[in-house]
């Protein structure tokens, strides 16, 4: 049964509540998030990739107990993509079906653009759910100027207009999430809409409580290598540090190996879970893994 509102009491709650779903978070996040659920604000997280913007998200829906529903942006995307599309073969056959029957021209229009023929995308299928679901909008910063506008009607009133049909007002007001990785600046306007976090790269401290959480059964000792190794790595001028997502990959890949330890040999051998692109591994050898791991011990 998902949980309402007035049963997340405070603060720790969620940072309990997250943490047995398998999310370390900090208590400036676990505010953000407890403003979020208290306020019915949408919460717009910005971070470097992989540190766990969507993973909050995902793990608030666990916490509450309810759907999570994905709008995935990306360049191009429009407002039927992310509303709603009527089913064009279905109201085509519904028309060759009528074409005997017994009706008024607007009797017929009126019966194919019902709520049968109606094709839900992510928007209004978390407007019309039952129980209040968490919209994760990801990457917002993909989609373009315009479809960001339009988003403020829903962010604003939580409801849409189908001109068949008239306005849809949200039945429960969903859980919003927005998550950018920063490749375009975002709209005072939609910001202000909004409340906002930035999620950093952990410290090695808290990298290495998410790592035992998330990774229980790397051998004792692994994990605090490979976080100690990533954190001289991320210190590096790389395209693309490698983010916790990295971090847990190689953990993984390790027990995957049956490693107890992390020497070079095996660091180079999975040094794709880490560098994203040649130039990046090219570097890291350059400054020479058995020196970066010596740093360490």
């Amino acid at each position: 049964m998902a949980l309402r509102p007035e049963e997340v009491s405070n603060i720790e709650d969620v940072i309990r509540g997250f943490e047995a779903c398998g999310y370390v978070l900090d208590r400036s996040l676990a505010t953000a998030v407890f403003l979020l659920v208290k306020l019915g604000k949408p919460l717009l997280i910005e971070g470097h990739a992989g540190v766990g913007k969507t993973e909050v998200a995902k793990t608030l829906a666990a916490y509450m107990s309810t759907d999570l529903i994905r709008l995935q942006c990306y360049e191009g995307l429009d407002s039927s993509s992310a509303l709603y599309e009527w089913n064009y073969q279905k109201q085509l056959l519904a028309i060759k079906l009528q074409e005997r029957a017994d009706q008024t021209v607007e009797e017929k229009v009126r019966h194919i653009f019902g709520p049968e023929f109606l094709l839900e995308r992510p928007l209004l299928r978390s407007i019309r759910a039952d129980k209040a679901p968490v919209l994760l909008i990801d990457e917002v910063d993909r989609s373009d100027e315009a479809f960001e506008a339009f988003l403020l009607e829903l962010l604003s009133d939580f409801q849409i207009s189908i001109p068949e049909l008239g306005t849809i007002r949200a039945r429960r007001r969903p859980y919003v999430v927005l998550t950018s990785n920063g490749t375009r600046d975002l709209s005072d306007a939609l910001r202000r809409r909004c409340l906002f976090h930035w999620i950093d790269y952990p410290d090695p401290e808290k990298e290495m409580k998410i790592v035992a959480t998330r990774a229980p059964g790397a051998a004792p000792g692994l994990g605090t290598q490979v976080v100690e190794f990533v954190q001289a790595v991320r210190r590096m001028n790389l395209a693309k540090p490698p983010g916790v997502a990295e971090t847990l990959d190689c953990v993984q890949a390790l027990a995957s190996l049956g490693k107890d330890r992390l020497d070079a040999d095996t660091a180079v051998e999975t040094l794709g879970c880490l560098a994203k692109s040649a130039e990046d591994s090219d570097k890291i050898r350059a400054e020479g893994i058995e020196r970066i791991l010596a740093r360490q011990g």
